[in-house]
């Protein structure tokens, strides 16, 4: 292969790279999306602390059932579609091409705000942490702009260099997470109580704020399908990783949830994490182990951070990648280096970071947006970049699931492909159910997610951005069925490995 024909005409380097990832690969790729010790410090703590219960434990349980049977129908459909732009090519095949489109901006928007949003709190934190120990004062957005070169320079070369990277990272997180849950277990100061397990503690009026903290700890768990043109065999690769991840995620979080509490004590958990937050996992540690361990900690929760950055930049540029083959977007967009990655969708997104972390600096520095904080002026990129940009992306990727499950049942009405109703109704019907609810109990409690006492423009005009991505690629899907008949026939139909020269073309060989 030597050219690439895109649509809308011209040519483009050689498509993404084929069969370089494993399960392995694909697996910690999602994880590190999800940031295990980013979760188990700031994301637990954050669930006792706002709903007040002890139910936290169980509820990433019951996320991870959720997601398993949403995962049913989502890798059934994997099997016949293999697009790097995943919920896109899935939405426009099953529920018809013009909410596809919408479905693809819906995507790049929330995608763009996890990832932009994380830097936030990297920043904060890496600033913080280099004061505390050195006492060397630095600005907090002077660490974005050097992490955003460097997640950029990955996101230019091949996915498994990035994989590899990933793979130290996350297997780093999960050691120091152990340790920390072996600790816990070991100072018990109320004993290995079980009170967090108890049903009850669930099955109460925080249901559905604990599933609407917890959901956020697996955003990352469906992008195995972004990987599909890139998997050594996509048919079996992504089903496995999926499940896989979710399963992971789901058992060793709230275990992990579990021993937390057990650490602390169940009487004491709620108040604890009310009064320290994210802290209190480091104030635990420095307490019961040694300042060393502690630090180490820190350490990795930063690189917890990067991983989950890189996940979700190689995300965003798949889905820049695919829009731009099939000519959603220009077709610069699909353009890839001679190894396959990406670049011109990771140089995109690196390009947004660095207007968006920019426009967060100026609006905190030379704006006064800090200052307007008064006391918590030091929290800025905490209280406005992270908080703002994670919750929204967060709501976006939920809502893509839900329509994802109604996808699923589109995908298989007039052929069921040899699936029972169990995979191709039943469980897309029921999990989405289950993912429209967490997402309307999202928008209910938007304003407690976003640490507000009384609802300001940001409580409307965040959400609104989700249907307003959504509103204008359907509006776009439109005109391009008007103006661009041959086009857009072709959206949500990318090339599949193998699947040069059939219908389905979105890019074809070039001798």
């Amino acid at each position: 292969m030597t050219a690439q024909t895109v649509a809308g005409g011209g040519t483009a380097a050689p498509g993404l790279s084929r069969r370089t990832l494993g399960v392995p690969a694909i697996t910690l790729m999602i994880i590190a999306a999800s940031a295990p010790l980013t979760v188990v410090a700031g994301g637990v703590t954050t669930s006792f602390a706002v709903t007040g219960s002890l139910g936290v434990p169980l509820g990433f349980l019951l996320i991870a059932v959720i997601l398993t049977v949403f995962a049913v129908g989502y890798t059934a459909m994997g099997r016949f579609i293999t697009n790097a732009g995943a919920f896109y090519a899935y939405i426009a095949q099953g529920l018809g091409r013009p909410l596809g489109v919408g479905a693809s901006l819906v995507a790049l928007v929330s995608y763009n705000a996890m990832q932009v949003g994380i830097y936030g709190l990297f920043g904060f934190q890496l600033s913080m942490f280099l004061e505390a120990k050195f006492g060397f004062s630095s600005p907090w957005w002077l660490w974005i702009l050097l992490c955003i070169v460097v997640v950029g320079v990955l996101g230019v070369n091949r996915v498994d260099l990035s994989a590899k990277v990933l793979g130290v990272l996350v297997g780093l997180e999960f050691l120091v997470v152990i340790v920390f849950d072996i600790i816990s277990l070991g100072v018990a100061p109320e004993g290995v109580s079980t009170a967090t397990l108890n049903p009850s503690a669930l099955f109460g009026p925080a249901l559905g704020l604990i599933l609407v903290f917890g959901v956020a700890a697996f955003m990352g768990f469906e992008g195995a399908a972004i990987y599909g043109e890139e998997a050594k065999d996509p048919k079996r690769t992504v089903p496995r990783a999926t499940y896989a991840a979710v399963a992971i995620i789901g058992l060793f979080y709230a275990f992990s949830a579990w021993a937390f509490s057990v650490g602390i004590g169940p009487s004491e958990i709620v108040a604890q994490s009310q009064a320290a937050g994210p802290d209190l996992m480091f104030i635990f540690m420095t307490e019961h182990s040694s300042v060393l361990l502690a630090d180490v900690m820190t350490l990795l929760f930063l690189t917890s951070l990067f991983a989950s950055l890189q996940s979700f930049h190689n995300a965003v540029a798949r889905y820049f990648f695919s829009l731009g083959r099939e000519g959603v977007l220009p077709a610069w967009f699909s353009r890839t280096s001679k190894a396959g990655a990406p670049w011109a969708g990771s140089v995109a997104q690196t390009v947004i970071a660095l207007v968006v972390v920019i426009g967060f600096a100026l609006a905190g520095e030379a704006f006064g947006g800090a200052a307007a904080l008064g006391e918590l002026s030091f929290l800025y990129p905490v209280l406005t970049m992270f908080t703002w940009l994670t919750n929204t992306g967060a709501a976006g990727l939920v809502l893509l699931m839900a329509v994802i499950a109604a996808a699923v049942i589109g995908f298989f009405r007039r052929d069921k492909r040899g699936l029972g109703i169990w995979t191709t109704v039943i469980a897309p019907l029921v999990s989405g159910l289950a993912l429209a609810w967490v997402f309307v109990m999202i928008l209910m409690n938007f304003p407690l997610m976003m640490g507000q006492e009384e609802p300001d423009v940001t409580t409307f005009v965040l959400p609104g951005l989700i249907f307003a991505a959504g509103i204008i690629g359907i509006i776009w899907g439109l005109v391009l069925r008007g103006s661009r008949p041959e086009l857009y026939r072709q959206i949500g139909h990318g090339t599949e490995p193998g699947a040069y020269g059939t219908e389905l073309i979105g890019v074809v060989d070039e001798e």
